[in-house]
């Protein structure tokens, strides 16, 4: 095995080997990153780990600067940074898994070589297996997601909430419809209305939020669907990612909350199912599961919750000190804003 960082002829094999692992997914194609890094800043490039001449497996970095030097981490709109392993098949488990063991110490020898402030890569399942990273000193922890099946929808429907079903009945009573178009501007509208309701972050400032959903669209990497109502007004809407591996990704939603009582939202989530299933995919990735009421909401969609593991390296002292500091002050500044409205 040796591994060695990818040119760009070397791109096509790797989105190959991307598009049929179970661990790929859009964020870790060249054509996503570079929209990201456009949009976001940063730079990326591309580990590949290789076994004579074929390609077998790596990993795509992205970079962002700190004032302590630069960092590898995924991030809002790079939910997943994972090590991808090209399929491989045997009749012997062994067999595969000291390949994919040889494999993963390669990428922690090269990786362990870089002179990052932060290392950390949110891998997906069914990468559990990361003992090569764990014997070097990094550590492991758990990371949740739904993951919905759109294989045989009707199967699906007999997973979803009853209740779901109901008013997803009901906005098709009062006439509400899906959209799939460039309504940027209603998207964001909702996005930011939810950011204020929830105190959630915005993912990107406007223009680079617009520049990044333009890009994805005229690549073909990711789509706006909206609930509309007949008036056409756009009550819900929400940003999947596409691209050549089976699994799509739902990366950011917003509702107005008047009319979320008849339903909008899960006639959104669930359209826009149909939708991905009539184009071929196998599956959308709701992204993350944490406890909160999003996540109560995303669970009754008839999803599948999966566990990832993000593995790390520990921080460098200066950086990790300074990302301290700022979660002391960031709840500080929480705090105080919860004291001044009761007060009020």
């Amino acid at each position: 095995m040796t591994t060695r960082y990818l040119a760009e002829q070397a791109y096509p094999a790797w989105n190959t080997m991307v598009s049929a692992s179970a661990e790929g997914s859009i964020y870790s194609t060249p054509e996503y990153l570079e929209i990201l890094c456009r949009a976001a800043g940063g730079r990326f490039t591309i580990l590949g780990v290789f076994r004579a001449e074929q390609l077998v497996g790596g990993v795509a970095l992205y970079f962002t600067r700190t004032p302590f030097g630069e960092s590898i981490s995924n991030r809002l709109l790079l939910y997943y940074n994972s090590i991808v392993l090209a399929k491989h098949d045997t009749r012997y488990p062994g067999q595969r898994t000291a390949r994919e063991l040889e494999i993963l110490a390669g990428l922690e020898r090269e990786l362990s070589s870089l002179k990052c402030v932060r290392l950390r890569l949110h891998n997906r399942c069914p990468l559990t297996d990361v003992r090569p990273f764990l014997e070097r000193g990094w550590s492991a922890r758990p990371q949740y997601s739904y993951v919905v099946p759109l294989a045989d929808l009707e199967i699906l429907q007999q997973r979803v909430d009853k209740n779901f079903k109901r008013l997803i009945r009901r906005c098709e009573q009062k006439g509400v419809v899906l959209t799939e178009d460039d309504d940027f501007d209603s998207f964001f509208a909702l996005h930011e209305q939810t950011h204020q309701r929830k105190g959630s972050p915005l993912y990107l400032p406007r223009e680079s939020f617009k520049r990044y959903v333009d890009d994805l669209r005229s690549a073909g990497l990711g789509c706006l669907y909206h609930a509309r109502l007949p008036d056409g007004r756009s009550v819900a809407a929400q940003l999947v990612l596409l691209g050549e591996h089976p699994v799509t990704h739902t990366v950011c939603a917003g509702a107005e909350p008047e009319f979320m009582k008849i339903g909008t939202t899960p006639f959104l989530r669930w359209r826009a199912f149909e939708e991905l299933a009539k184009r071929g995919y196998q599956a959308n990735d709701l992204t993350d599961a944490a406890l909160n009421p999003v996540t109560r909401f995303k669970s009754q969609l008839g999803g599948d919750l999966r566990m990832h593991l993000v593995v790390s390296k520990p921080d460098r002292r200066l950086f990790a000190a300074s990302q301290k500091m700022s979660r002391l002050f960031a709840r500080g500044k929480s705090f105080l804003k919860r004291r001044l409205q009761s007060s009020s």
